[in-house]
């Protein structure tokens, strides 16, 4: 029986093995998914695990998906060029680390029918999905992309990554056309972002990387304004499609069932 995991610290809010093993039932895969947290130094360990098999592939969620990257022996592309790993399996003997997260973003703006070309977006946050959210903007042809973190010195570390990135101060609200959480603000209900909704014309695109809790208060403060708001739902199930698809070489359907799944 193969196994697999998602690693993450927080990690309750977690539906993976909800899909997961979903797909895996639908499918008839010998196989099982769990939801495992872990510290920082425990990921040695669990590396190690699935060099001997024991585990046969991992998810990563945050706050590790650069954290794994040094115990990785290859990067795929997509991985490399964000400098981040959501998907872990093995290949030769050789641990790969590889990112779904790209092309995840991309497939579920493009299912919500939001066109971000010469759109100006702005993300809030600087940590690990960011770098993955940012490529997939520039490939669906973004204006400008504006940053803000919490921290500073992270958004400058993307910026000299991705030069044409802009900053601004947290807490500073600049034009935008879309907005992004990319925090981990709002798993927990309580909203920390600071913007003020009444100063933000109507009809722009707020969008949440958080699926679970579905509805944050960034979204919903979001509607109250006369904006559009969608959660990372779609995000989510187009990133695990492709990982399960590369774990158990087979592609597992999205359907109406699906989607309802994780409501």
């Amino acid at each position: 029986m193969k196994k697999y995991i998602v690693i993450g610290n927080p990690i309750e809010h977690s539906l993976s093995p909800k899909l997961h093993n979903y797909w895996i039932k639908k499918n008839n895969v010998k196989a099982t998914y769990e939801k495992k947290k872990i510290n920082e130094n425990d990921i040695e360990f669990l590396v190690s695990l699935i060099k001997k098999e024991e585990i046969t592939g991992a998810n990563v969620t945050i706050p590790f998906k650069k954290k794994v990257i040094p115990f990785m022996d290859k990067l795929s592309p997509e991985a490399n060029e964000s400098q981040s790993v959501n998907t872990i399996y093995s290949q030769n003997g050789k641990l790969i680390g590889h990112n779904t997260d790209i092309s995840g973003f991309e497939l579920g703006i493009k299912y919500s029918k939001y066109d971000v070309k010469n759109k100006i977006v702005f993300i809030l946050g600087a940590g690990g999905v960011v770098s993955s959210i940012i490529i997939a903007l520039k490939k669906m042809g973004a204006a400008k992309i504006i940053i803000s973190n919490r921290t500073k010195s992270k958004a400058e570390d993307l910026k000299s990554i991705f030069n044409k990135l802009e900053i601004v101060d947290w807490g500073e609200t600049p034009n935008f056309d879309m907005i992004i959480n990319a925090t981990s603000i709002g798993l927990k209900n309580e909203d920390g972002i600071k913007l003020d909704y009444s100063q933000i014309e109507p009809n722009k695109f707020f969008y949440d990387v958080i699926y679970n809790p579905k509805e944050t208060i960034f979204l919903k403060r979001a509607k109250l304004f006369g904006n559009r708001a969608e959660n990372g739902k779609m995000m989510f199930i187009y990133q695990a499609h492709q990982s399960f698809t590369i774990w158990h070489k087979l592609m597992p359907e999205i359907n109406e069932e699906v989607i309802n799944l994780l409501d």
